[in-house]
Protein backbone atom coordinates (compact mmCIF):
# COMPACT_ATOMS: atom_id res chain seq x y z
CA UNK A 1 0.00 0.00 0.00
CA UNK A 2 2.64 2.16 0.87
CA UNK A 3 4.60 1.74 -2.70
CA UNK A 4 1.21 2.10 -4.77
CA UNK A 5 0.91 5.42 -2.59
CA UNK A 6 4.33 6.82 -3.03
CA UNK A 7 3.32 5.28 -6.93
CA UNK A 8 0.24 7.87 -7.37
CA UNK A 9 2.41 10.55 -6.28
CA UNK A 10 5.08 10.59 -8.15
CA UNK A 11 3.53 9.64 -11.43
CA UNK A 12 2.04 12.14 -13.79
CA UNK A 13 0.50 11.44 -17.63
CA UNK A 14 1.02 14.45 -19.98
CA UNK A 15 -0.66 14.68 -23.14
CA UNK A 16 0.55 14.65 -26.72
CA UNK A 17 -0.40 18.36 -27.01
CA UNK A 18 1.31 19.27 -23.43
CA UNK A 19 4.82 19.84 -22.51
CA UNK A 20 4.84 19.76 -18.62
CA UNK A 21 7.04 21.95 -16.36
CA UNK A 22 8.33 20.86 -13.27
CA UNK A 23 8.98 23.13 -10.09
CA UNK A 24 11.19 21.47 -7.54
CA UNK A 25 10.75 23.16 -4.33
CA UNK A 26 9.80 26.17 -5.88
CA UNK A 27 12.77 26.57 -8.59
CA UNK A 28 11.98 25.33 -11.94
CA UNK A 29 13.45 22.70 -13.38
CA UNK A 30 15.26 23.32 -17.43
CA UNK A 31 13.95 20.12 -18.65
CA UNK A 32 11.02 19.94 -20.29
CA UNK A 33 8.71 16.55 -19.77
CA UNK A 34 7.41 15.56 -22.91
CA UNK A 35 3.96 13.92 -23.76
CA UNK A 36 4.00 10.40 -21.61
CA UNK A 37 4.38 9.08 -18.31
CA UNK A 38 6.43 11.40 -16.03
CA UNK A 39 8.33 10.42 -12.74
CA UNK A 40 8.15 13.16 -9.81
CA UNK A 41 9.97 12.91 -6.92
CA UNK A 42 7.03 13.23 -4.39
CA UNK A 43 6.37 15.98 -2.09
CA UNK A 44 9.37 18.17 -3.21
CA UNK A 45 8.12 18.04 -7.21
CA UNK A 46 5.44 20.07 -8.81
CA UNK A 47 4.21 19.94 -12.33
CA UNK A 48 2.50 22.21 -14.33
CA UNK A 49 1.03 21.43 -17.98
CA UNK A 50 1.26 23.58 -20.73
CA UNK A 51 -0.58 23.38 -23.50
CA UNK A 52 1.27 23.52 -27.11
CA UNK A 53 -1.72 23.84 -29.53
CA UNK A 54 -2.53 26.60 -31.79
CA UNK A 55 -4.89 29.21 -29.36
CA UNK A 56 -7.94 31.08 -31.38
CA UNK A 57 -8.07 34.81 -29.37
CA UNK A 58 -10.43 37.19 -31.16
CA UNK A 59 -9.36 40.70 -30.24
CA UNK A 60 -13.17 42.68 -29.43
CA UNK A 61 -13.95 45.57 -31.73
CA UNK A 62 -11.84 48.42 -31.35
CA UNK A 63 -13.22 52.08 -31.96
CA UNK A 64 -10.63 54.54 -32.96
CA UNK A 65 -10.01 57.78 -35.88
CA UNK A 66 -8.13 56.68 -39.18
CA UNK A 67 -5.43 59.05 -40.69
CA UNK A 68 -7.99 60.48 -42.94
CA UNK A 69 -10.55 61.14 -40.09
CA UNK A 70 -12.79 58.53 -40.26
CA UNK A 71 -14.24 56.78 -37.17
CA UNK A 72 -14.82 53.15 -37.70
CA UNK A 73 -14.83 49.83 -35.22
CA UNK A 74 -12.18 47.35 -36.33
CA UNK A 75 -12.50 43.58 -34.91
CA UNK A 76 -9.35 41.09 -35.39
CA UNK A 77 -8.52 37.42 -34.29
CA UNK A 78 -4.99 36.84 -33.24
CA UNK A 79 -3.38 33.11 -33.97
CA UNK A 80 -0.37 31.79 -31.53
CA UNK A 81 0.81 28.94 -29.89
CA UNK A 82 3.44 28.46 -26.60
CA UNK A 83 6.86 28.08 -28.21
CA UNK A 84 9.01 27.88 -24.59
CA UNK A 85 6.99 26.69 -21.78
CA UNK A 86 9.08 27.52 -19.05
CA UNK A 87 9.07 31.54 -20.43
CA UNK A 88 5.37 30.87 -20.64
CA UNK A 89 4.67 29.84 -17.34
CA UNK A 90 7.98 31.97 -15.48
CA UNK A 91 8.01 35.32 -17.10
CA UNK A 92 4.19 36.31 -17.27
CA UNK A 93 1.00 35.93 -14.72
CA UNK A 94 -1.82 35.01 -17.71
CA UNK A 95 -0.01 34.42 -21.43
CA UNK A 96 -3.79 34.73 -22.95
CA UNK A 97 -4.72 37.84 -21.01
CA UNK A 98 -1.70 39.18 -21.55
CA UNK A 99 -2.01 38.46 -25.67
CA UNK A 100 -5.38 39.95 -25.73
CA UNK A 101 -4.65 43.20 -23.67
CA UNK A 102 -1.38 43.88 -26.58
CA UNK A 103 -3.71 42.89 -29.50
CA UNK A 104 -6.38 45.30 -28.39
CA UNK A 105 -3.37 47.99 -27.91
CA UNK A 106 -1.65 46.95 -31.21
CA UNK A 107 -5.09 47.64 -33.14
CA UNK A 108 -6.27 50.61 -31.74
CA UNK A 109 -2.73 52.15 -33.05
CA UNK A 110 -2.75 50.34 -36.48
CA UNK A 111 -6.14 52.36 -36.62
CA UNK A 112 -4.45 55.40 -36.18
CA UNK A 113 -1.93 54.66 -38.66
CA UNK A 114 -3.84 53.68 -41.42
CA UNK A 115 -6.06 54.76 -44.11
CA UNK A 116 -9.96 54.24 -44.78
CA UNK A 117 -9.26 53.09 -48.41
CA UNK A 118 -6.53 50.44 -46.87
CA UNK A 119 -8.57 48.93 -44.33
CA UNK A 120 -11.28 47.82 -46.79
CA UNK A 121 -9.52 46.97 -49.64
CA UNK A 122 -5.28 46.17 -48.43
CA UNK A 123 -5.47 44.47 -45.47
CA UNK A 124 -2.03 42.70 -45.96
CA UNK A 125 0.32 45.09 -45.00
CA UNK A 126 -1.85 46.30 -41.91
CA UNK A 127 -2.28 42.41 -40.83
CA UNK A 128 1.65 42.19 -41.31
CA UNK A 129 2.15 45.39 -39.27
CA UNK A 130 -0.12 44.54 -36.67
CA UNK A 131 1.63 41.06 -36.40
CA UNK A 132 4.71 42.63 -35.60
CA UNK A 133 3.70 45.05 -33.06
CA UNK A 134 2.13 41.81 -31.63
CA UNK A 135 5.15 40.01 -31.55
CA UNK A 136 7.94 41.84 -30.07
CA UNK A 137 6.79 41.36 -27.04
CA UNK A 138 5.56 37.70 -26.79
CA UNK A 139 9.24 36.94 -27.97
CA UNK A 140 10.08 37.31 -24.74
CA UNK A 141 7.26 35.27 -23.43
CA UNK A 142 8.10 32.27 -25.15
CA UNK A 143 5.24 32.85 -27.66
CA UNK A 144 4.81 32.46 -31.04
CA UNK A 145 2.36 34.75 -33.35
CA UNK A 146 0.97 32.27 -36.16
CA UNK A 147 -1.09 34.89 -37.86
CA UNK A 148 -3.20 38.05 -37.17
CA UNK A 149 -6.49 38.53 -39.31
CA UNK A 150 -8.61 41.89 -39.71
CA UNK A 151 -11.79 40.20 -39.65
CA UNK A 152 -14.73 43.24 -40.28
CA UNK A 153 -14.74 46.89 -40.20
CA UNK A 154 -17.61 48.85 -39.36
CA UNK A 155 -18.95 52.17 -40.75
CA UNK A 156 -20.93 54.85 -39.69
CA UNK A 157 -24.46 55.11 -41.56
CA UNK A 158 -23.61 58.19 -43.07
CA UNK A 159 -20.22 57.44 -44.56
CA UNK A 160 -21.75 54.27 -45.86
CA UNK A 161 -23.96 56.48 -47.29
CA UNK A 162 -21.80 58.88 -48.76
CA UNK A 163 -19.57 56.20 -50.28
CA UNK A 164 -22.55 54.05 -51.90
CA UNK A 165 -23.11 57.81 -53.72
CA UNK A 166 -19.16 58.12 -54.40
CA UNK A 167 -19.76 54.37 -56.26
CA UNK A 168 -23.32 55.44 -58.04
CA UNK A 169 -21.32 58.65 -59.47
CA UNK A 170 -18.64 56.59 -60.35
CA UNK A 171 -20.84 54.00 -62.42
CA UNK A 172 -22.49 56.72 -64.15
CA UNK A 173 -19.71 58.39 -64.82
CA UNK A 174 -18.24 55.34 -66.42
CA UNK A 175 -21.53 54.84 -68.70
CA UNK A 176 -21.53 58.31 -69.98
CA UNK A 177 -17.98 57.98 -71.32
CA UNK A 178 -19.25 54.62 -72.77
CA UNK A 179 -21.59 56.17 -74.73
CA UNK A 180 -19.99 58.84 -75.47
CA UNK A 181 -17.36 56.48 -77.11
CA UNK A 182 -20.13 54.64 -79.00
CA UNK A 183 -21.39 57.72 -80.47
CA UNK A 184 -18.54 58.74 -81.13
CA UNK A 185 -17.61 55.90 -83.42
CA UNK A 186 -21.08 55.90 -84.91
CA UNK A 187 -20.37 59.56 -86.60
CA UNK A 188 -17.68 58.35 -87.74
CA UNK A 189 -19.13 55.65 -89.57
CA UNK A 190 -21.76 57.21 -90.29
CA UNK A 191 -19.67 60.35 -92.04
CA UNK A 192 -18.10 56.99 -94.04
CA UNK A 193 -20.99 56.20 -94.89
CA UNK A 194 -22.68 59.76 -96.51
CA UNK A 195 -19.00 59.87 -98.07
CA UNK A 196 -20.57 56.72 -100.74
CA UNK A 197 -23.85 57.88 -100.71
CA UNK A 198 -22.01 61.29 -101.87
CA UNK A 199 -20.61 59.88 -104.33
CA UNK A 200 -22.91 57.36 -105.60
CA UNK A 201 -26.55 58.90 -105.27
CA UNK A 202 -28.33 55.46 -106.37
CA UNK A 203 -27.32 54.07 -102.97
CA UNK A 204 -29.47 57.01 -101.34
CA UNK A 205 -32.26 55.44 -103.19
CA UNK A 206 -31.09 52.19 -102.04
CA UNK A 207 -30.92 52.84 -98.53
CA UNK A 208 -34.76 54.46 -98.65
CA UNK A 209 -36.24 51.18 -100.16
CA UNK A 210 -34.38 48.82 -97.58
CA UNK A 211 -36.03 51.18 -95.07
CA UNK A 212 -39.23 51.10 -96.58
CA UNK A 213 -39.28 47.20 -96.35
CA UNK A 214 -38.15 47.58 -92.80
CA UNK A 215 -40.84 49.42 -91.95
CA UNK A 216 -43.22 46.98 -94.08
CA UNK A 217 -42.03 43.99 -92.01
CA UNK A 218 -43.52 45.53 -88.55
CA UNK A 219 -46.99 44.53 -90.45
CA UNK A 220 -48.85 48.21 -89.53
CA UNK A 221 -51.21 50.01 -90.59
CA UNK A 222 -49.71 53.33 -91.19
CA UNK A 223 -46.56 53.33 -93.50
CA UNK A 224 -44.12 56.02 -92.34
CA UNK A 225 -42.28 57.00 -95.61
CA UNK A 226 -39.45 59.10 -94.96
CA UNK A 227 -38.61 62.12 -97.30
CA UNK A 228 -34.80 62.28 -98.06
CA UNK A 229 -33.31 66.30 -97.48
CA UNK A 230 -31.11 65.94 -100.51
CA UNK A 231 -34.10 65.23 -102.70
CA UNK A 232 -35.39 69.17 -101.41
CA UNK A 233 -31.85 70.62 -101.79
CA UNK A 234 -31.95 68.64 -105.72
CA UNK A 235 -35.17 70.93 -105.75
CA UNK A 236 -34.40 73.95 -104.76
CA UNK A 237 -31.28 73.80 -106.92
CA UNK A 238 -33.60 73.14 -109.69
CA UNK A 239 -35.83 75.85 -109.18
CA UNK A 240 -33.09 78.15 -108.47
CA UNK A 241 -31.39 77.03 -112.06
CA UNK A 242 -34.65 77.91 -113.61
CA UNK A 243 -35.08 81.10 -112.29
CA UNK A 244 -31.59 82.65 -113.25
CA UNK A 245 -32.67 80.93 -116.60
CA UNK A 246 -35.65 83.03 -116.90
CA UNK A 247 -33.87 86.28 -115.47
CA UNK A 248 -31.02 85.56 -118.31
CA UNK A 249 -33.90 85.69 -121.19
CA UNK A 250 -35.69 88.93 -119.41
CA UNK A 251 -32.44 90.80 -119.08
CA UNK A 252 -31.89 92.54 -122.85
CA UNK A 253 -35.73 93.27 -122.63
CA UNK A 254 -35.48 95.21 -119.44
CA UNK A 255 -32.38 96.90 -120.44
CA UNK A 256 -34.09 98.59 -124.02
CA UNK A 257 -32.00 96.58 -126.44
CA UNK A 258 -32.49 95.65 -129.90
CA UNK A 259 -34.67 92.42 -128.96
CA UNK A 260 -36.52 94.41 -126.17
CA UNK A 261 -39.84 93.84 -128.10
CA UNK A 262 -39.65 90.35 -129.23
CA UNK A 263 -38.81 89.38 -125.43
CA UNK A 264 -41.17 91.56 -123.78
CA UNK A 265 -44.35 89.11 -125.05
CA UNK A 266 -42.31 86.26 -124.34
CA UNK A 267 -41.67 87.57 -120.99
CA UNK A 268 -45.42 88.19 -119.98
CA UNK A 269 -46.40 85.08 -121.16
CA UNK A 270 -43.96 83.49 -118.67
CA UNK A 271 -44.88 85.42 -115.84
CA UNK A 272 -48.78 85.14 -116.44
CA UNK A 273 -49.57 81.69 -118.38
CA UNK A 274 -52.77 81.25 -119.85
CA UNK A 275 -53.75 78.54 -121.59
CA UNK A 276 -55.70 78.64 -125.02
CA UNK A 277 -59.88 78.23 -124.98
CA UNK A 278 -59.73 79.17 -121.37
CA UNK A 279 -62.40 82.21 -119.76
CA UNK A 280 -60.55 84.60 -117.65
CA UNK A 281 -62.50 85.14 -114.65
CA UNK A 282 -62.56 88.00 -112.74
CA UNK A 283 -63.65 88.15 -109.34
CA UNK A 284 -65.94 90.88 -107.63
CA UNK A 285 -64.46 92.86 -104.54
CA UNK A 286 -64.24 91.58 -101.65
CA UNK A 287 -66.90 94.88 -100.35
CA UNK A 288 -69.49 93.78 -102.50
CA UNK A 289 -69.10 89.90 -101.39
CA UNK A 290 -69.43 91.19 -97.49
CA UNK A 291 -73.04 93.46 -98.37
CA UNK A 292 -74.24 90.98 -100.35
CA UNK A 293 -77.13 88.85 -98.47
CA UNK A 294 -76.91 84.83 -98.72
CA UNK A 295 -80.55 84.69 -100.21
CA UNK A 296 -79.77 86.80 -103.17
CA UNK A 297 -79.52 84.63 -106.57
CA UNK A 298 -76.01 85.16 -107.77
CA UNK A 299 -75.71 87.56 -110.41
CA UNK A 300 -74.92 86.19 -114.04
CA UNK A 301 -72.36 87.63 -116.54
CA UNK A 302 -72.85 89.33 -119.87
CA UNK A 303 -73.36 87.36 -122.26
CA UNK A 304 -74.38 84.04 -120.36
CA UNK A 305 -77.89 84.60 -121.54
CA UNK A 306 -79.35 86.07 -118.21
CA UNK A 307 -79.69 89.57 -116.78
CA UNK A 308 -76.75 91.43 -114.58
Amino acid sequence: MVAAVVGGLSLRVVQQFQRGVVFRFGRVREEIRQPGLVALVPVADRLRRVNVQIVTLPIPAQEGITRDNVTVRVDAVVYFRVLDPVKAIVNVQDYNFAISQVAQTSLRSIIGKSELDDLLANREPINQGLELMIDSPALSWGIEIDRVEIKDVALPEAMKRSMSRQAEAERERRARIITADGEYQASARLSEAAAVMSATPAALQLRLLQTVVEVAAEKNSTLVLPFPVELLRFLDSAAETHRRGLAEQGGPAEQGGPGADAAGPAADAVEDPVLPGMEQLELPPLEEVLERSPLDPPERREGDGGTG
